[in-house]
């Protein structure tokens, strides 16, 4: 089986009966994995409230316990009936591959796998078992396009009632992607602060995502990738004083990550340079910039700019569990991204 790309997940939800039992959802946006989950979850014909029908479990969980997973999918419920294991933090653990790897021969006809992963390589682990079985719906999950965006402001805004000036969507579009679930609150928080308005403009805009110029966003990001503590620290308190949230700059920085780990790979492919990588991937950068991200190429190895990323991944997710923590989670994990740049040895 081929990966279900971006476009193809909504057919996919429409087929009835889903055509698979097994699902692996895995890609780099952690918030869309969880949302096209908790989707598939919604149609596998189980309670979600039944404790006994679904299965919650932790990958991290399963080394102390290689077989739970296959024990779990071929157990009958209590009170009969359909049954769901629904995995979260999934990798390449050696329990949740092995166990994938057994029930793609014959997935129970009664019980339904669910497993969101991490930005998984292709042909390796997982990802390799999943995209390989004709009984698994490997499902990838990848950031926003504007496309995409466009599609999620609109579905949005609808429901509420509201339209969008132009000028007012290609702002909203600057402060969105890279999480689905960080991007749809987003909006939720803008269509309800103009409730009962004719249209949104571009005021309302920067009053719910904050005044704050794009510049002085870019130069906390850039302070995090130089490993330069006293600036990205004078950065963010201008940042707290323009109330904008310090979440945008997470946002950005994931962004940016997402960005060099696609330059990264392109480099190790090809063996290029970073100066040659640029040409290409790195056309849209601000020539500014570009010696702050040459210098990072150099000083990130795709291993550490894969953990990077699931780190900013998990302090989204955070942020949204613990609104009311979102300055403090965010500041600690740029902070410690910064900290550890300025560790990071420069490669050539």
């Amino acid at each position: 089986m081929a990966e279900i790309k971006n476009h193809e997940f909504e057919g996919l939800l429409r087929r009835k009966p889903l055509p698979y039992r097994l699902f692996v959802i895995f890609g780099p946006d952690r918030g869309l994995v969880s949302e096209r989950a908790a989707e598939l979850a919604a149609l596998s014909g189980v309670d979600l409230k039944d404790d006994f029908s679904v299965v919650r479990l932790d990958a991290s969980d399963l080394s102390a316990q290689p077989g739970r997973i296959v024990e779990e999918m071929n157990s009958l419920g209590l009170f009969g009936g359909s049954r769901l294991v629904w995995v979260r933090g999934g990798g390449n653990e050696k329990g949740l591959v092995d166990a994938l790897s057994i029930l793609s021969e014959e997935p129970p006809a009664d019980s339904m796998l669910i497993v969101e992963a991490g930005d998984l390589k292709k042909g390796t682990g997982l990802r390799k078992i999943a995209d390989a079985s004709p009984r698994v719906g490997s499902i990838a999950c990848y950031a926003d396009d504007t496309k995409a965006l466009n599609a999620l402001i609109d579905s949005e805004l609808s429901s509420s009632g509201l339209r969008i000036t132009p000028d007012a969507r290609g702002l909203l579009l600057e402060s969105l992607g890279g999480d689905r679930i960080a991007s749809r609150n987003e909006i939720r928080k803008l269509a309800l602060y103009c409730k009962g308005e004719d249209a949104i403009d571009e005021q309302h805009v920067r009053d719910i995502i904050g005044d704050a110029s794009a510049i002085s966003t870019d130069e906390a990001v850039d302070a995090v990738l130089s490993g330069d503590r006293d600036q990205f620290l004078h950065a963010a308190e201008k940042i707290a004083q323009s109330k904008t949230p310090i979440f945008l700059v997470l946002q950005g920085c994931l962004r940016q990550f997402q960005l060099l780990d696609q330059m990264r790979m392109e480099m190790d492919e090809k063996r290029l340079q970073p100066a040659q990588v640029m040409q290409t991937l790195g056309r849209g950068v601000h020539f500014k910039r570009k010696p702050i991200i040459e210098r990072a190429l150099r000083t990130w190895s795709a291993p550490a700019l894969a953990r990077e990323m699931n780190r900013l991944h998990m302090a989204v997710l955070q942020c949204r569990q613990r609104p009311q923590l979102e300055e403090s989670i965010a500041l600690q994990i740029l902070l410690s991204i910064t900290l550890q740049s300025a560790r990071a040895p420069a490669r050539s």
